[in-house]
C-alpha cells in the first residue's frame, strides 16, 4: 500500500535522542504498520499536546462530587483540574485580590452574580449547577429529630455551624434557627467553622455533638450514611441555589470552557444527584 501526495513521519526513542524517517508503507525498523494505529498514536500526541490545567475554586459542600467530576472530565477531556475547596466569601475575597482561579462553584448564586458586575467574571457564563439541601446531623444515631426540637433541648454541649458571614449554610442554618425561635438562647452553644467543611468535621471530630451540615457530606446511595438527622424544610431558609462562573483568568481558556460545558452534561449530573442534590 502507497500513498500517493503524502509523508509520514516516524519518530523511535534511541538513548532518549529523537531520530526521524519518512516512509509511505512501512515504520521504524522496517516493520509493517497499520494506519488504524497510526491513526491512535496520532491522536494521543494530538490530546497530550493540547491538555491543559484547570485552576478550579469549589465551595466546600461540592467538594467530593466536583473530585468524581473531575476524575471523568480528565478522562473524557484530557484536561487536568486543579481544585481547591473552601467557603464561598472566603474566595469572593481571594478573587477580588487577584487569585488566578479560572472557575469559580459557589454555593450561591450572588456571589458570581457580583464577580460578574464588578467585572472579574465572564458575563453570559453564569447557571445553576445544582440546588443543595441542608441538614441537622449527629453521629449518634438517637440524638437528632425529625423536626429539630432537640435544639430547644440539653441533650448537647455544641452546635456546629459554618460562618454565616463567609457560608451560605451557614446563613441558611441562622436563618433556620430563626424560625424555630431558638437562635438566641441556643447561640452561647454555637462553634462556628470558616466553611461548611470545617463546620462538619467539628461534628465527626466530636467537638461538636450536632450540627447544620450539607447533605452531600453525610449522604450516600440515596440515605444517611450513618447517624440520626433531620433533612430541614427548603421553606425555612433562603434556598441554596448553587451557581457556577467562568472567571476572567479562564476567558481564553478552552479547558476552561470545557469544564463550563461539562457541568451542563448527563454524567455531571448524575453524579451530582447521587450526593443529595437536586438538579434544577
Amino acid at each position: 500500500m502507497k500513498f500517493t501526495g503524502m509523508k509520514f513521519t516516524c519518530t523511535k526513542f534511541t538513548n532518549m535522542t529523537f531520530t526521524h524517517m519518512k516512509f509511505t508503507d512501512t515504520a521504524c525498523n522496517d516493520k509493517k504498520i497499520s494506519i488504524p494505529l497510526w491513526f491512535a498514536f496520532f491522536l494521543l500526541i494530538f490530546t497530550s499536546v493540547n491538555a491543559a490545567e484547570v485552576k478550579v475554586a469549589v465551595a466546600g459542600n461540592f467538594a467530593q462530587p466536583m473530585k468524581d467530576i473531575a476524575a471523568e472530565f480528565e478522562k473524557d477531556t484530557g484536561h487536568r483540574l486543579n481544585l481547591s475547596q473552601g467557603a464561598t466569601g472566603k474566595f469572593y475575597a481571594q478573587i477580588t485580590n487577584g487569585a488566578p482561579f479560572e472557575v469559580f462553584l459557589s454555593a450561591d448564586d450572588e456571589t458570581p452574580a457580583r464577580l460578574i458586575k464588578e467585572g472579574k467574571a465572564v458575563s453570559g457564563s453564569q447557571f445553576t449547577y445544582a440546588i443543595g439541601r441542608l441538614v441537622l446531623w449527629s453521629p449518634d444515631d438517637k440524638l437528632v429529630d425529625q423536626g429539630g426540637a432537640v435544639l430547644k433541648s440539653d441533650k448537647f454541649k455544641f452546635l456546629s455551624i459554618a460562618n454565616a458571614k463567609l457560608a451560605p449554610y451557614g446563613r441558611a442554618a441562622v436563618q433556620t434557627m430563626q424560625k424555630l425561635g431558638v437562635l438566641s438562647s441556643i447561640e452561647p452553644r454555637v462553634v462556628q467553622g470558616e466553611s461548611i467543611t470545617q463546620a462538619h468535621q467539628f461534628v465527626t471530630t466530636g467537638n461538636a455533638q450536632l450540627g447544620f451540615v450539607a447533605l452531600s457530606q453525610v449522604w450516600d446511595s440515596g440515605k444517611i450514611k450513618s447517624g440520626s438527622a433531620w433533612l430541614v424544610p427548603e421553606a425555612m431558609h433562603e434556598q441554596l441555589k448553587q451557581d457556577i462562573v467562568l472567571l476572567n483568568p479562564g476567558k481564553e481558556s478552552q479547558a476552561a470552557s470545557a469544564l463550563i460545558d461539562y457541568l451542563k452534561s448527563d454524567k455531571s449530573k448524575k453524579i451530582i444527584e447521587r450526593y443529595g442534590y437536586r438538579i434544577p
